[in-house]
């Protein structure tokens, strides 16, 4: 695994969204789920309109942007806990990070055959 210097950002953080995007709908399709309930997720995460949200996509904006001009973070993203990759959502230190890692959980939650409902904390 690479090092990282001080001070330099994680290269997720400049990654595209669009560039990812296909693999969270690959990972749902996989198990039976659909690309509107990934859209869904994402829109419920980070209150951006469907038409905002693919205009992100169509920009290619990077993941650090997509979040920091998230319109409505719901609050509610507060209550997702648990592992993905192996770290704890909830003890994620770094902001833009744990918003990726929550995403990541999310996305997760719905290929192991959760509810919308359970997955949108309703």
């Amino acid at each position: 695994m690479a090092t990282k210097t001080p001070g330099t950002k994680h290269r997720i953080y400049t990654t595209s969204v669009a560039r990812v995007y296909p693999y969270y709908i690959a990972k749902a399709e996989k198990k039976g789920r659909t690309k509107a309930e990934v859209d869904a997720i994402v829109c419920w995460l980070t209150g951006y309109t469907q038409r905002q949200f693919d205009s992100h996509l169509k920009k290619e904006t990077d993941f650090e942007t997509f979040f920091k001009e998230a319109p409505r973070p719901n609050p509610a993203r507060k209550l997702i806990k648990g592992l993905i990759c192996g770290i704890r959502v909830e003890e994620i230190a770094e902001p833009t990070m744990r918003e990726i890692r929550t995403l990541d959980k999310l996305v997760d939650e719905l290929a192991k055959g959760k509810t919308m409902e359970k997955i949108l904390r309703s």
